[in-house]
């Protein structure tokens, strides 16, 4: 091993160079989850240092992120990644992601992506079944996704997270700044090796050959530890790994995710200030090293005794586990009993596993348990979609500390109060459907698939409040249509510049959900045109035309409840769509009512 380098390499250091991956490591693995914790880290990060008020130039003196090591070969000149390429692809995406979003610096950016000679393109990271794919990202072409191999149709979708994610996390002015961060103070260390097998081998040492301990194991290993009595050490073993066991069913690393949750919801009373520079506290340590938190916290937690270990395996780890592996398997598919956990794991908001365990206690019964978790998930719901609604982030860095708050605020609280506290929340929220903000709610690059899931669920509203069955799943998936075409020549009697005609054109009244094949045909057709083909199509959509009010006898019942004022529209000008604006505003009040609540306390 004598041509071993140890070099420390930003990221515009590291991906300025070309790169290739064994065929036997070319699948990209990550999923959402890793995505989404990747770029919370790194938000966060950038955020401790981020002051808006100072210049570009002040980047310099951010705090860095480490990134873990790289592990490289060289071989006839080629670097070979041996362990990094799930990173570095991932970097590769959210490169091209902020090339597509940001105008100062792109050239910059450009060169972390690719080369270009003799007019061909060159990735930096060369993996050849990739580069369609890639190319395609990069220049915006079309690319039947639908007929990729598993691997290129993960990273097509991890690419679509980081355009949803990152927009909630970083604002269009905010950006370049992030970008210079994530360039220069985003770090690696680099270990070339001369040869393959020295790089393996090198692999292989720094990994402990497999053998290394987790959180997970080594706070199992001080539990059993401090249980004196070798039958119940044995039993509280059999308990952990049953349910470790069944965590592991539901996805890479839930049992880690499922303890932080539990130590979270029950445990922590502190975190750390809102102020740069401030040290971690309880709600941090445990999401970084929860097992040595809870060797420095026995005292409060009340073990100490050997019969105390072994219950708090027995019945605290047991119960909020099992419930916890509960509620991630409600948020995987849709069940009508617990559909708002399902909604916001649409949403990504992974802080809802550790406030729905907040309420419960070890001595609550199914029933209570079930009503608890109803109430609070749809709480949940409501307050996301108002947010969402008023333009607000939801993401894990801006809501921690709300989630924090809220979780001390109904630890173990009984159905009642759970009622009484969350809708006082809720009635003492500024963001509402009928603010200002909300009034312009409309569609822009970035967040398409929120606004496609709120289109949905105001749609499924409204076909089953009228007696048609639920078909969220299969709306969620449909095209977002514009009911204006993109001609500004047929509306400039009404505005001034195309940049308002746009605006107005977007927003959420003047939208619709429909399939592929409609927009394929009547995209660019005049609203008079596509009138008659809405009648065809769902409720929402059929809404528009007269015919949808004759025969419909649920529809006609769902209106005279609600007293939404529903009308057909012959043509659609800007008053109309300021009208059916307002509808789709009555509407969500319906859908997000804070009365869901309390309805859930009456059964």
């Amino acid at each position: 091993m004598a041509d071993i380098q140890v070099q420390r390499r930003s990221v515009r250091e590291l991906l300025g160079s070309k790169f290739t991956i064994d065929y036997y490591q070319r699948d990209y693995r990550w999923e959402k989850k890793q995505i989404i914790e990747l770029l919370d880290d790194l938000y966060e990060t950038f955020d401790e240092s981020h002051d808006s008020s100072k210049e570009r130039t002040d980047v310099e003196n951010y705090g860095h992120y480490f990134l873990g090591q790289v592990i490289i070969s060289k071989s006839d000149g080629i670097n070979f990644i041996v362990d990094g390429q799930q990173r570095m692809t991932s970097l590769t995406l959210l490169l091209i992601h902020i090339y597509h979003n940001i105008s100062d610096g792109r050239d910059t950016i450009s060169r972390l992506i690719f080369s270009e000679r003799y007019g061909e393109r060159s990735f930096n990271l060369d993996v050849p079944e990739r580069n369609a794919c890639m190319d395609a990202l990069f220049t915006g072409k079309e690319i039947d996704i639908s007929r990729q191999s598993d691997a290129i149709k993960n990273i097509f979708e991890r690419y679509q997270d980081i355009e949803e994610e990152l927009s909630n996390r970083v604002s269009d002015e905010t950006l370049p700044y992030f970008a210079d961060w994530l360039i220069e103070k985003v770090v690696f260390v680099e270990i070339t090796a001369g040869s393959e097998g020295d790089a393996y081998t090198i692999f292989e040492t720094m990994n402990d050959r497999g053998l290394s301990l987790t959180p997970t194991e080594m706070l199992k290993g001080h539990l059993l530890s401090n249980i004196e009595d070798y039958t119940l050490r044995d039993q509280a073993g059999r308990t952990w790994k049953e349910q470790i066991s069944s965590l592991e069913e539901i996805g890479k690393e839930e049992e880690a995710d499922a303890i932080k949750a539990w130590l979270r919801s029950q445990h922590a009373t502190t975190i750390r200030e809102r102020s740069k520079g401030a040290e971690p506290r309880d709600f941090e340590l445990i999401g970084t090293e929860f097992h040595r938190w809870v060797r420095l916290h026995e005292e409060e937690l009340g073990i100490s005794s050997s019969a105390d270990f072994f219950g708090f395996i027995e019945n605290d780890f047991n119960f909020y586990t099992e419930w916890y592996a509960y509620i991630r398997r409600a948020s995987e598919k849709m069940e009508q009993k617990f559909d708002a956990i399902y909604y916001t794991a649409q949403n990504n908001f992974t802080l809802q596993y550790p406030i729905l365990l907040a309420p419960l206690s070890k001595n609550d019964d199914h029933d209570s348990i079930d009503k608890k978790l109803r109430i609070v998930s749809s709480f949940l719901d409501i307050l996301l979609a108002r947010r969402i609604w008023n333009r607000k982030s939801i993401t894990h860095s801006t809501m921690r500390y709300y989630a924090f708050l809220l979780m001390r605020d109904i630890r173990r609280k009984s159905v009642g109060d759970l009622v009484t506290i969350l809708t006082k929340k809720l009635d003492d929220e500024r963001e509402s459907f009928d603010s200002v903000d909300a009034g312009r709610f409309r569609l822009r690059g970035r967040n398409r698939p929120m606004i496609r899931r709120i289109l949905a669920r105001l749609t499924d509203f409204v076909e089953t409040s009228s007696g048609r069955e639920m078909r969220y799943e299969e709306y969620v998936r449909y095209e977002i249509e514009h009911i204006w075409s993109t001609k500004f020549e047929e509306h400039a009697h009404e505005f001034d510049a195309r940049g308002d005609f746009n605006d107005y054109r977007n927003r959420l009244g003047a939208l619709l959900l429909l399939p592929k094949s409609f927009n394929a045909s009547y995209g660019g057709s005049s609203y008079e045109d596509k009138l008659p083909h809405y009648f065809g199509q769902n409720l929402l959509a059929q809404s528009l035309n007269e015919q949808a009010y004759e025969r419909d006898t649920g529809f006609r019942r769902f209106r005279t409840e609600t007293q939404l004022e529903f009308r057909p529209h012959a043509s659609f000008d800007r008053e109309t769509l300021e009208t059916r604006h307002r509808l789709y505003q009555a509407i969500a009040e319906h859908v997000w009512h804070p009365d869901r609540l309390r309805q859930v306390l009456d059964e």
